[in-house]
């Protein structure tokens, strides 16, 4: 009897330890999926929406949605009227959330230099947020039958010449229903946070886009740069969702379901004022991650179930999906697990972790030399941000992961020269620290946040997230998303800060 007991005991301490071992692997799975997205965005040349493109100006209808946009409205509205599009076929409406500041005015100053062009909408009742905003406007649209195609953009974005006519080239395909664009960060000079910004755009959008143009199916259109056909529109309802924080998720989710059609054009570039601060930043993609946790639930019966009616199912979209979506759940397990291995099978952990980290240094070198590639132009801005995005900690256990002699060397005989020599326990304390850092990274990027409106915070906040890296940063904000939907919070509009500093490249 105890020899079969043992024999249990033996078959379940080895299932534990296997499954230890899948757990740190799943920490690894985020990164591999990466790497599978910029491999397939190698393939858009060839599985693109081009083909069915051709010259095609629709009556396009703009809805603006404004609050306090006394900055930057009236240099979006000039913008808007001088591009490379037929004025005739052009027409601009601005919703004014009950602005308190000079917006109005600025509007209406603007409706008189471009009439029958421009026009001023106004909400007496402000401050219920962007989708009840866009309604407001797209009734009034909607009524008449003027407008064959409706452009939804934010107050600040800048639009380059000929980015709405490279955009509604694919409506003349009538399988299309929606179209966005490359939204790039745009703000001059900008800092540290800014620079991080625009080189995550470049993996975000021109590469994580062009990748969902080859699987025929986008996660969303760019709240800054989403253009619809009239016919989309009214397949969707006539109106913006709100029961979401993610309503420009949600209608993209509703037009494929619905057997249009969404493409993106990486050639129509928008540029766009981002967050400066830490503070701004966490705001703005709290919000972000809340609706995706939102849109998750909401269509929970389109995951892994392919369609022949749109390519959200497809097991290759899930993936992508659900590693970002899940990412601080990997980083803890793998973390999580990597310690209780070391107290179980020491020699397993040692393999595991270097697995993990080695995977890390393939696909930091391939990811980060990949987005340089796609657009040099943007990322020379943030050469530092680029290298340093997975923090400075996480770039020194890479380099341990892959180069073990020279810390080998350093530790056993450069440290003693200078009588610096580690005992037994700073040695396991080092490794352990290795060990949990994955996890450990999103605690310290969010003190960058903590500590950011405080006495020399400006200083602090940046060095946080320069050692624990800006993806953790991003990860830490999803897992107070989570926590939010668990808790049942409030669902409030935190409208992003502009003050105008946005700039386009002459």
């Amino acid at each position: 009897m105890m020899h079969v007991f043992l024999s249990i005991l033996n078959v379940l301490r080895d299932t534990a330890l296997w499954l230890l071992v899948i757990l740190v692997l799943a920490g690894a799975l985020p990164l591999v999926a990466a790497s599978y997205q910029f491999l397939l965005v190698a393939v858009h040349f060839r599985r693109n929406h081009y083909g069915s493109c051709q010259p095609y100006f629709p009556r396009t209808a703009v809805l603006i949605p404004a609050w306090n946009e006394a900055a930057v409205i009236g240099a979006s509205i000039d913008r808007l009227v001088m591009l490379d599009y037929p004025p005739d076929a052009l027409r601009v409406y601005v919703v004014d959330d009950a602005s308190t500041d000079d917006t109005p005015n600025v509007i209406k100053a603007k409706a008189a230099e471009y009439p029958g062009q421009v026009f001023h909408l106004r909400r007496e009742k402000g401050g219920q947020g962007k989708a009840h905003t866009l309604n407001h406007g797209l009734a009034v649209i909607l009524s008449g039958d003027w407008m064959q195609a409706l452009l939804i953009m934010d107050a600040d974005v800048i639009y380059t010449p000929s980015s709405l006519r490279l955009m509604t080239r694919h409506l003349a395909d009538p399988r299309v229903g929606a179209v966005t664009a490359y939204i790039k960060e745009g703000s001059r000079p900008g800092n540290y946070l800014t620079r991080y910004i625009g080189f995550e755009y470049i993996t975000a959008q021109a590469a994580a886009r062009r990748c969902q143009n080859v699987l025929g199916a986008v996660a969303c259109l760019a709240g800054g740069a989403q253009l619809h056909s009239r016919a989309n529109l009214e397949a969707v309802g006539g109106r913006i969702d709100t029961s979401s924080l993610a309503e420009d998720t949600f209608t993209t989710f509703k037009t494929q379901l619905a057997g249009n059609r969404v493409v993106f054009e990486p050639h129509a570039v928008v540029w766009a004022e981002e967050p400066d601060t830490i503070v701004g930043l966490w705001k703005q993609r709290l919000r972000w991650a809340r609706g995706n946790v939102q849109v998750t639930k909401q269509f929970k019966h389109v995951w892994c179930r392919p369609s022949r009616v749109h390519r959200l199912g497809s097991v290759s979209f899930s993936l992508f999906w659900f590693c970002l979506f899940l990412l601080p759940v990997f980083m803890i397990c793998a973390s999580v697990s990597l310690v209780i291995l070391y107290f179980g099978d020491f020699a397993m952990a040692w393999v595991m972790f270097h697995v993990l980290w080695i995977t890390s240094a393939l696909t930091y070198v391939f990811i980060t030399g990949f987005t340089f590639m796609i657009d040099w132009e943007t990322a020379r801005h943030a050469v530092a941000e680029g290298i340093l995005f997975p923090g400075l900690i996480s770039f020194g256990i890479i380099i341990a992961s892959c180069f073990p002699g020279l810390y080998r060397m350093i530790f056993r005989d450069v440290l003693p020269v200078f009588g610096v020599t580690l005992t037994p326990f700073e040695r396991t304390s080092l490794v352990l620290f290795a060990f949990v850092w994955l996890a450990a990274s999103m605690l310290v990027a969010y003190l960058g946040k903590a500590v950011e409106k405080r006495r020399l915070g400006w200083l602090f906040s940046r060095v946080f997230v320069y050692i624990a890296g800006y993806g953790s940063l991003l990860g830490a904000c999803t897992f107070a998303a989570y926590v939010k939907e668990l808790r049942g919070a409030e669902m409030t509009w935190d409208k992003t800060e502009k003050s105008g500093k946005v700039a386009m490249p002459t």
